[in-house]
């Protein structure tokens, strides 16, 4: 069965272009995300999240250290933004999400660095931290499609989104890949500086899984359509994981794909933090994969 992505049917009926302006209405000014900064960035302003009115990429290029499902054999087509609106005192990409390093591109330049991908045999186009700049995406995409662009995107986020953002994505994004970081606000609060994180990435999760459902894999072991959450544990019991897990199993589904994931390390300014200035010990990240499963999570690790 030939796979159809769902962006597809929205440029046949129109509805693509439609979105498109709708979204522009959120940059000016600018209330693409929970933070609602009202910076006017099409003026020159410039977001909390470090962004102007140019989309910003860092790099494109396959990716062959995503999720299985994503990588395939030819690699998921990464295209690295740069800033971030949740901007972590512990970021792991901080030289692209808080130091700005990237160069702009215009939609058609964009258009073209996804069918290149595509031509590459990319197995989808995954867009990394693309909240504050999902606009600029959406009118590249128009571009894309009318070039030949049939993957599938991946909207590969923090999970800190505008849940009416998120809504204007439907039929748009084919597969969300959330970050699920936390659920105590104090955590949220001193690391992210947004105690409201637990409570709009509940809200997150639930629409997205609302609008594609669990992740999809087709007979070659490849990721389609669905939801694909991650979790990254981290020292101490900081990230609250039995919290999330209990949220996902309960409140979203026990089928969800959750990408537990080992790889923190004290970035950025987590040195300035004891309690998350330091890699995780193999106990802790094994002790969370037991959690995961006592909430009968199981799938992803």
């Amino acid at each position: 069965m030939v796979f159809n992505p769902s962006y597809f049917s929205l440029y046949g009926t129109g509805e693509l272009r439609n979105r498109v302006r709708v979204l522009e209405g959120f940059l000016e000014p600018c209330l693409l995300c929970p933070r609602g900064c009202r910076a006017h960035r099409l003026k020159g302003g410039i977001g909390y999240c470090g962004a102007g009115p140019e989309l910003m990429v860092s790099s494109a290029f396959p990716h062959f250290g995503e999720e299985p499902p994503l990588v395939g054999h030819h690699g998921s087509g990464t295209i690295f933004l740069t800033h971030c609106n949740l901007r972590c005192v512990f970021c792991q990409n901080y030289d692209i999400s808080h130091l700005g390093k990237g160069d702009p591109v215009t939609p058609s330049e964009m258009a073209r660095v996804m069918i290149r991908l595509q031509e590459m045999g990319c197995h989808n186009i995954n867009f990394v931290t693309p909240t504050h700049y999902a606009p600029q995406i959406a009118a590249s995409l128009l571009k894309a499609v009318e070039m030949g662009l049939r993957i599938p995107i991946v909207y590969n986020c923090s999970g800190y989104e505008s849940l009416e953002v998120i809504r204007l994505l439907e039929g748009i994004i084919d597969i969300y890949m959330p970050d699920a970081k936390y659920m105590d606000e104090s955590v949220s609060k001193r690391f992210s500086n947004a105690p409201d994180y637990p409570e709009v990435l509940k809200g997150v999760l639930k629409e997205m899984h609302r609008q594609v459902g669990d992740l999809s894999i087709n007979s070659e072991g490849m990721a389609e359509r669905g939801l694909l959450i991650r979790h990254l544990v981290m020292p101490g019991g900081t990230a609250s994981s039995e919290e999330v897990f209990k949220f996902i199993a309960q409140e979203v589904s026990a089928s969800s794909y959750v990408n537990i994931m080992d790889q923190y390390r004290p970035e950025y300014r987590a040195r300035e933090y004891p309690e998350i200035n330091r890699r995780i010990i193999h106990k802790e990240y094994l002790e969370v994969i037991q959690v995961a499963r006592r909430f009968r999570l199981y799938r992803g690790f």
